[in-house]
């Protein structure tokens, strides 16, 4: 391990990270350890009630996220810290509520109460790659890459939750930070400018002819742009962009099958980490063929 930069950061996996989406978490804690990152899992967390349940009673869903910011305030620590985009968007919503309706944080600090917990609004809440490209930095990551990736095109996939509505840390249309932090681990990010819109997820469920259009136009695009591989900060995104590739394939009637890794998978490679230690054998996409 690395050595630390002294700062402890209060980790939220989110359920997600613990199910389908656990080669992310492992990759995620890999890095951290390769980099001298501190992640603490916050104790007793529960979902973050990214759910159709805020459409059915907000006050209640809130109460969710919430719990998670009062126990992440009871720390002492600064921060809570997320990779799935998902729970950073509502965590940072819920955030945002409360602190701007006075009549919502009695609400919740009245559920609260019933746990012993208060909530101040002192806590920040960020994603991952918000801490490892403005809290790590350059300098110290292209330090750390012991297996560079040179050669090796990427494009670099935000999803639609990152930067809108409550993201702080990237421009909304047209971000940067992912496509940095392939470029400082080796590979080469390419211009891939569909990189900040919907994959089409919740719609492979309701609408599904749509989904696979939506899907299919971002897979076209990174293949389009040369792209060996897609890497993105977003567990559905991820999901969603490898689950669906045949299907997508036969909807538009050509090829538009690509490796799909978290984008800490691939960081992870270029910073030593095996394949068995980032989990690649649980991808769909034969990820494990464009790593070294």
């Amino acid at each position: 391990m690395a050595a630390s930069n002294g700062k402890k950061y209060t980790y939220y996996p989110g359920c997600s990270q613990t199910k389908t989406s656990r080669a992310y978490d492992a990759s995620v804690r890999g890095v951290a350890g390769k980099l001298g990152i501190e992640l603490v899992e916050l104790e007793d967390w529960n979902c973050c009630g990214a759910s159709n349940y805020i459409a059915i009673d907000a006050r209640k869903a809130f109460v969710l996220s919430a719990r998670n910011l009062a126990l992440a305030e009871k720390t002492g620590r600064p921060d809570i810290v997320t990779s799935c985009s998902g729970c950073y968007v509502i965590l940072a919503k819920a955030k945002k509520y409360i602190k701007t309706n006075p009549k919502l944080h009695k609400d919740i600090d009245e559920a609260l109460a019933t746990d012993g917990l208060t909530y101040t609004g002192n806590v920040s809440v960020r994603h991952v790659l918000d801490v490892l490209v403005n809290d790590v930095a350059e300098q110290r990551i292209r330090a750390a890459v012991t297996v560079p990736l040179a050669g090796l095109k990427v494009a670099p996939y935000y999803g639609c939750q990152i930067g809108r509505p409550y993201g702080e840390f990237d421009d909304e249309e047209w971000p940067h930070t992912l496509d940095d932090l392939v470029a400082w681990s080796g590979a080469e990010p390419v211009n891939f400018p569909l990189k900040s819109k919907c994959c089409g997820g919740i719609l492979m469920t309701t609408q599904p002819k749509v989904g696979r259009t939506l899907v299919g136009k971002l897979l076209k695009s990174a293949k389009d742009a040369g792209a060996d591989c897609i890497v993105t900060a977003c567990s559905l995104c991820h999901v969603t962009l490898e689950s669906y590739q045949k299907k997508v394939s036969r909807h538009l009637g050509e090829d538009v099958n690509i490796p799909v890794l978290y984008f800490t998978q691939l960081l992870g490679r270029a910073l030593g980490l095996t394949h068995k230690e980032l989990m690649l054998k649980d991808s769909l996409t034969h990820a494990e063929a464009v790593l070294p």
